[in-house]
């Protein structure tokens, strides 16, 4: 992660998150980091539905596509960058190793990322898939391939 806080340091540019399954995972990594206050934006924990959609996210996109998809990703990783002013946004949105019973999908155990360049207007997108292990382990893995992602886009 200091390698993200260095490159947007470097460049000036500033990063914003929205996240569902890894719980903040992603902010806190990132906060981690000596100088991270530069960079990070905003960071919000929106597990329920009723919170992505407070935070800007259509509805309409939840109905159609689920929760768990790169659709509401988009729109997780877009309105938190517009939200926050930030050049880019994460969005994560997913299952690790458990079925939502409020949100019933044929895709358990996959979670959808997506990374908003807003000084483009371009969307990344990673869809993996939730490794046998604990919820921790998984938040380490997910956040892992983000920043293989970030080092690729930034």
């Amino acid at each position: 992660m200091k390698d993200i806080v260095d490159i947007l340091t470097k460049n000036k540019k500033t990063i914003s998150s929205m996240e569902s399954c890894t719980g903040g995972a992603f902010a806190y990594f990132l906060t981690n980091v000596e100088g991270a206050s530069n960079v990070i934006k905003y960071s919000a924990v929106t597990y329920s539905n009723e919170y992505k959609i407070k935070m800007g996210v259509d509805e309409d996109i939840i109905n159609k596509y689920t929760v768990y998809s790169f659709e509401t990703a988009d729109e997780m990783s877009k309105k938190i960058s517009l939200f926050a002013n930030s050049n880019y946004g994460v969005g994560i949105t997913g299952q690790i190793n458990r079925i939502d019973e409020n949100n019933i999908t044929d895709n358990d155990n996959l979670i959808f990322v997506s990374i908003y360049d807003r000084d483009n207007d371009k969307f990344y997108h990673k869809e993996l898939t939730a490794i046998n292990d604990n919820r921790e382990n998984n938040k380490k893995y997910i956040i892992d391939n983000v920043i293989d992602m970030l080092k690729g886009i930034i």
